[in-house]
């Protein structure tokens, strides 16, 4: 998609197969370019559950969720992660920032079964946490105990890897990228002036980046446990029906894939 109107919004959508993320994980991932030096505009992907108006799709459409990043001026340079739960929108309570110079960016939101997350800014990962904590969807698990003291040696974490969670035999021998076992050496490849040929690589299905363990909470000294009702799915989206991007902007000419 390539805008070309200054001081317009677009808006466009797509109905796609119907899925639900539940017991998988769910990845968005698409590019940004602002061409220009741009004042005031954002561009963000929105997976929309439900029935769709697709000729009145825009800004308030009703989403399951929001991503991509909101410049406008030198103090707002945010990355929306915007989550839907029982028809309430939750914004992510951290300042994740987002890239502000006229070059492609990849953006990407990892959404898992355990309800831990990354965002991703060019395939490097940018933030990662939990539901639990980084967006104020359920209320908190504990509350501060008055006149409670905590030990020397308390550990402050909030959070530790899960002793149990076991990195599986040979992950890290896993290669990054695989020979193409579909290319072919070229009819007028010259093996004496150009050496012997080899298939280009191509990345490997099969590798899932730097491995780690599942998260777990830790129970703090100082706290107790507040009436908390858990929601094993938590993570869940409404069934996903469309996705649709939309983009505001004062300065024209972004491209988004």
């Amino acid at each position: 998609i390539q805008t070309y109107n200054d001081a317009k919004h677009y808006a466009i959508s797509a109905k796609i197969p119907e899925f639900s993320n539940k017991n998988r994980t769910l990845v968005v991932q698409y590019s940004v370019k602002i061409e220009q030096d741009i004042e005031c505009g954002g561009a963000y992907i929105k997976l929309l559950s439900g029935y769709v108006n697709q000729k009145q799709f825009g800004g308030d459409t009703p989403y399951s969720l929001m991503f991509g990043p909101d410049i406008c001026g030198t103090q707002t340079k945010k990355l929306h992660v915007i989550l839907s739960y029982q028809g309430q929108n939750y914004p992510i309570k951290k300042d994740l920032q987002c890239e502000t110079d006229k070059l492609n960016h990849f953006y990407t939101f990892i959404l898992r079964p355990d309800a831990s997350y990354s965002v991703l800014v060019d395939n490097k990962e940018r933030e990662f946490g939990n539901m639990y904590t980084d967006w104020d969807i359920l209320p908190p698990r504990k509350i501060k105990v008055k006149n409670a003291k905590k030990p020397v040696d308390w550990d402050d974490r909030e959070y530790i890897d899960d002793p149990d969670d076991v990195k599986p035999k040979g992950y890290d021998s896993i290669p990054r990228e695989i020979k193409d076992q579909k290319a072919e050496e070229p009819e007028d490849w010259d093996e004496e002036e150009n050496g012997p040929w080899e298939a280009p690589k191509i990345p490997n299905p099969a590798y899932k980046g730097p491995w780690k363990a599942k998260l777990e909470l830790l129970c703090f000294f100082f706290c107790c446990l507040a009436e908390f009702e858990d929601d094993p799915d938590l993570y869940v989206l409404k069934p996903i029906k469309y996705i649709g991007i939309e983009v505001w902007q004062v300065t024209s000419r972004s491209s988004l894939e």
